[in-house]
């Protein structure tokens, strides 16, 4: 009992189902996992085994006429399946936030930057303007993102997707949430913003105590900042170990074969010379 109210995250026997016009077909089934205050798990596995669908369903984003969620989600031992979508859009965003794969879909290309923040911090507080706009100041700096007053005044259009990316980051921790669902968040960076958004992340999480559920394909960045991991294969969690171990000691072959296929680099010694 102790244990399940540590967790700040817990999941239970989730089974995700879409219909189709010949019937229901599963999409994830029997997922099962827990996040502690602090602790990074990383979900891995190959494009369309599930890791996408799974967070998803966590914060009650799929469509509710096309998908039916079975089984348990608790964050802070509340249960968020089931709860309506009035409840959630308190909860988005203060409670757990959610870092997207692609950060130009996560603005509204109409309004500004400072626009789309401002509005998100006081929809989860009684803040005036002003305040949040001096929070809004205060995390694009600690993601040290140059000149934010400047910043908030632009469109996204205007912003690199490394730029935008460390405004979700910004936007995802202002209000320290409990849990942070960071779906790929380095995908299609270059190698100097992908060591920033993972600096940042790590910063969080150390700083405020938050959870990271971090979903990707990259299993360089998943070595680099999870405690433990989860490997998911045709939507099912098929062997979780501390990241040590996993790396170290692999169990299942899906997953052997996952390690197996990371790039390497290749040193030939008659390359090398030294002057």
């Amino acid at each position: 009992m102790g244990t399940e109210q540590s967790n700040v995250l817990q999941v239970n026997n989730l089974q995700v189902q879409v219909k189709t016009k010949n019937g229901a077909s599963t999409l994830v089934e029997d997922i099962n996992f827990e996040l502690k205050r602090g602790e990074v798990l990383g979900l891995v596995g190959e494009s369309g085994c599930g890791k996408t669908v799974t967070s998803m369903s966590i914060l009650q984003l799929l469509n509710r006429k096309s998908t039916s969620i079975e089984g348990s989600i608790l964050l802070q031992g509340r249960e968020l399946n089931g709860l309506g979508e009035k409840g959630m859009r308190e909860i988005r965003g203060k409670d757990i936030a959610f870092i997207m794969q692609n950060p130009m879909n996560a603005f509204t290309p109409v309004f500004t930057i400072g626009h789309q923040f401002i509005e998100t911090i006081r929809s989860h507080t009684k803040w005036n303007k002003k305040q949040a706009t001096e929070l809004a100041i205060e995390a694009m700096h600690h993601v040290n993102l140059p000149d934010p007053v400047k910043l908030l005044k632009c469109y996204p259009f205007q912003f690199s997707g490394g730029m935008l990316q460390r405004v979700m980051i910004a936007m995802a921790a202002c209000l320290h949430p409990a849990v942070i669902i960071a779906d790929e968040p380095t995908t299609a960076l270059d190698v100097n913003n992908q060591k920033n958004v993972l600096y940042h992340l790590e910063k969080i999480r150390a700083e405020y105590g938050t959870a990271i559920l971090l979903i990707s394909h990259d299993l360089g960045v998943i070595a680099e900042m999870a405690d433990h991991v989860a490997v998911m294969k045709k939507g099912r969690i098929i062997e979780k170990a501390g990241v040590f171990q996993l790396f170290d000691e692999p169990r299942h072959e899906y997953t052997k074969k996952l390690l197996n296929a990371r790039s390497k680099l290749q040193f030939y010694e008659s390359a090398v010379h030294l002057a």
